[in-house]
């Protein structure tokens, strides 16, 4: 299923959640019973980890504050290291309250609403907090993150006191945004879809949604309250403030992940180095090969002119005329990576080398043919084909090492604020790739990034988007995947590399590609629509 449910499923059937494939963001996704986040460590029979109990974080903010973006950034990094996670918005429960097509009354959210407004603000809240109560405490989960308005001190100190009733720790996450600018962009970039600003220049339409939300909700008070726990993000990350976050390692480690985050807009571009001299050898630290440099070439002039039409295309549909963001490259220590970038150093962009973005360790098994591995090694071959994610051949790494090796990685990635490149072997895109799309650790060993295509990940609020990049004019014999990956099981047909996955994927052409331009092609072809209604939202 590659939609998200309705809202009146997810909010009255919190227990099923739509399974997305790697087209689709699986963030919202509920993982099946037994599977390991890709970069867990270890395991409880809770479930939970790092001895803190469960945890309740409540969002704090008006609209276009960046909450859902936030709350959602958060979710993605503690599922990835296997904490039990997950986002209950109160948007859904409200419009599956109200039925399809159906508006709140205009005093929704005035303290002193009409009887009929309180009624049906308590209906909504009630539900929601039940669906957290019967998570925490009937699906093992740990941390529950409250996604919602949560205007006033009073309201706040009462929610506190209901969930210590129920034995759990409550964190406070505010997102205060005092810069016009910020509040404008957010506006525009993210809750503007309603068909009310349909056809609006997109700053008249920012300016009036923000006036129409300072009308809606009249009363609002910044968090204060010294007994709380709370956390304070100001103006997306320019500046934090924190009161009492101490109470155990997992509210560290939340806080020092927002602290390498933001919700500013920008791209991350994934791509693979160019064929060296000696493709097949992991130990060689070869160069490019001819092939190899005129790919790096073509490549940079892709990618350059990709960021220049997306620029004037945002213009001609009515958007501000600013500068493209920087560009920064990474890559990783290895010769063809270096040299693959080297072109864009010699036109005056930033580029970084990474050395955790090492490719995967094929250990005994580099330039083994797959019969060989089979004939060596059948017991390896046979552990291998039931969890190709966490087995490691002798003296190899397993995906799972690469996940955890990449960590640091990840939260550099996460801090970054310019549009960002990255050239790295097939593996290493494959693991940052789930990460920002939050793929299954099943997903994770079978994507691929052809050579003739640059994979564009752009950060929504609600789930992030994911673009093709054609590469044009390209000899078909660079574009297969990296040929030494291990490649177990052999497919039935022959071939070298692993059938494309049932729900889709980020899988190579079957034929040798035309070489013309192709204009971008959006790989989550179905997210708008589906978020449609909740990009829009009030919460």
């Amino acid at each position: 299923m590659d939609t998200l449910l309705t809202a009146d499923i997810a909010a009255n059937a919190p227990r099923y959640r739509r399974k997305s494939s790697t087209f689709i963001d699986g963030i919202h996704d509920v993982p099946e019973d037994g599977d390991r986040a890709p970069a867990q460590l270890y395991s409880t029979m809770s479930g939970r980890l790092f001895h803190s109990g469960r945890i309740a974080i409540v969002m704090v903010g008006l609209p276009a504050r960046g909450k859902t973006h936030i709350a959602v950034s958060l979710a993605r990094y503690l599922q990835w290291l296997g904490v039990k996670t997950r986002i209950f918005h109160l948007g859904d429960y409200r419009r599956a309250t109200v039925g399809q097509g159906g508006h709140v009354p205009e005093d929704y959210f005035y303290p002193n609403a009409s009887p009929a407004s309180v009624v049906l603000r308590q209906k909504i809240l009630k539900k929601c907090r039940e669906d957290i109560y019967g998570w925490l405490n009937h699906e093992n989960g740990q941390v529950a993150i409250y996604d919602a308005v949560n205007p006033t001190a009073s309201g706040r100190r009462s929610l506190a006191k209901e969930f210590a009733k129920h034995d759990v720790q409550t964190l406070f996450l505010e997102s205060y945004v005092d810069d016009d600018n910020l509040l404008r962009e957010n506006a525009r970039n993210v809750k503007i879809g309603s068909p009310d600003f349909a056809n609006m220049d997109p700053d008249e339409a920012a300016k009036l949604y923000l006036e129409r939300m300072e009308t809606k909700i009249p009363t609002f008070e910044t968090m204060n309250e010294k007994e709380l726990n709370y956390i304070k993000m100001i103006n997306a990350g320019q500046t934090f403030f924190y009161n009492n976050v101490s109470f155990n390692y997992l509210s560290h480690r939340i806080v020092f992940y927002l602290t390498n985050t933001h919700i500013k807009s920008r791209a991350t571009f994934f791509v693979r180095p160019g064929t060296a001299t000696e493709e097949e050898s992991y130990k060689a630290d070869a160069p490019l090969s001819e092939e190899g440099l005129k790919y790096a070439k073509v490549m940079t002039e892709t990618v350059i002119k990709h960021r220049e039409q997306e620029r004037a295309s945002r213009v001609t549909e009515g958007g501000p005329d600013v500068p493209l963001r920087p560009l920064s490259v990474w890559s990783s220590t290895r010769m063809r990576t270096l040299q693959t970038a080297d072109i864009f150093k010699e036109l005056g962009y930033k580029v970084r080398q990474r050395s955790q973005m090492a490719q995967i360790n094929p250990g005994v098994c580099e330039r083994l043919s797959e019969r060989a591995i089979r004939r060596l090694y059948p017991e390896e071959v046979e552990k291998h084909e039931l969890d190709p994610y966490h087995h490691r051949y002798p003296r190899a790494e397993s995906y799972h090492d690469l996940a955890v090796r990449l960590e640091p990685i990840i939260l550099e990635l996460e801090r970054e604020q310019n549009d960002l490149l990255i050239i790295a072997h097939e593996s290493v895109l494959r693991v940052l790739y789930a990460y920002l799309m939050h793929c299954s650790t099943m997903d994770i060993p079978n994507l691929k990034f052809p050579r003739n295509e640059i994979i564009e990940v752009i950060p929504g609020a609600y789930q992030n988007e994911a673009k093709r990049i054609h590469i044009p004019g390209l000899d078909p014999r660079t574009v297969p995947g990296s040929p030494e990956d291990i490649r177990i099981p052999v497919p039935d047909s022959g071939a070298d590399t692993p059938a494309p996955l049932p729900g889709g994927g980020l899988s190579a052409p079957a034929v040798p590609p035309i070489v013309v331009e192709k204009p971008p092609e959006k790989v989550v072809n179905t997210a708008a629509e589906a978020v449609r209604d909740k990009i829009t939202d009030e919460d």
